[in-house]
């Protein structure tokens, strides 16, 4: 299953989200890969910390062989690589991204992300794609390999009049690239339950009938500190709130119940429960 992050607004816990959602992923023995198309690399190196520097197998020199840059063609599993987070790797991101967009463009290379990633997913069960804030080259490359679009949004009118756009931008690419993509679901992120515009704003998009996810995601300085240690959340802070609130999160994507670190279908267990 390939899961792509998207909003075309900046700010709103792309990377976060990506990387604390694959590494629980990861955590509970999914083999789980990443991949971060933002030339900002911010998954890249919340996942590799110093060691995201310099590295000459990302992303980008993908893109690059597919121009025909590169001397010596590498394999697309040269690409990935492993992180020190249990059954999770990444193909980092990298700043030529930006100079790299025109020329991928103009050379029609819109499918070769699909065509690595079909690849690749013989080898993992879960991927995750990080993606630019805007629709361009790189997120559309993004939501054509996909299967699942997982939506952040965080409560304020701005971001509700960008998710219109957004929206029709995502029927248009499964209308012309990619009938099969599907809207997982608009991940409510910074949510302030007391406050009273995010419950009004969260109200007006269910009221809609848009598939806003039922567990919604607080804000907390552990994130920045998560950030700052190179650790995902599951790592850095089990027990923390908001860690528990991304479990919830995975496991109403997954149709699944973690318990004592394993996996076990939702059905199933209430099913038992019953009984």
């Amino acid at each position: 299953m390939i899961r792509v992050v998207f909003n075309q607004k900046g700010g709103v816990g792309k990377s976060s989200i990506t990387t604390n959602l694959a590494a629980i992923s990861g955590a509970h023995g999914y083999r789980t890969l990443l991949i971060d198309l933002d030339s900002q690399c911010n998954t890249s190196q919340y996942v590799l910390g110093a060691g995201a520097e310099g590295l000459t197998d990302t992303i980008s020199h993908f893109f690059q062989q597919t121009l025909g840059f590169n001397l010596f063609r590498r394999e697309v599993q040269d690409f990935v690589h492993e992180t020190v987070f249990e059954n999770l790797y990444i193909i980092p991101g990298h700043s030529d991204l930006l100079d790299l967009q025109s020329k991928l463009e103009s050379k029609h290379k819109i499918y070769k992300l699909r065509e690595m990633l079909r690849e690749l997913g013989k080898q993992f069960d879960r991927i995750y794609i990080d993606t630019p804030p805007a629709f361009n080259f790189y997120s559309l490359s993004a939501l054509i390999a996909a299967d699942k679009l997982l939506i952040p949004f965080d409560c304020d009118d701005f971001s509700r009049k960008a998710l219109y756009s957004l929206l029709d931008n995502v029927q248009e690419t499964r209308d012309d690239h990619n009938k099969d993509l599907a809207l997982e679901g608009i991940v409510v992120n910074q949510y302030q339950p007391r406050a009273n515009q995010p419950r009004r704003i969260v109200e007006a998009l269910q009221q809609e009938g848009l598939a806003v996810c039922d567990n919604f995601l607080g804000s907390s300085v552990k994130m920045r500190e998560s950030h700052e240690a190179s650790e995902p959340l599951i790592y850095c802070a089990a027990n923390h709130r908001l860690t528990q609130q991304f479990i919830s999160l995975f496991e109403e994507l997954e149709g699944v119940r973690i318990q004592d670190g394993e996996r076990a279908d939702i059905e199933e267990i209430e099913l038992q429960e019953a009984d």
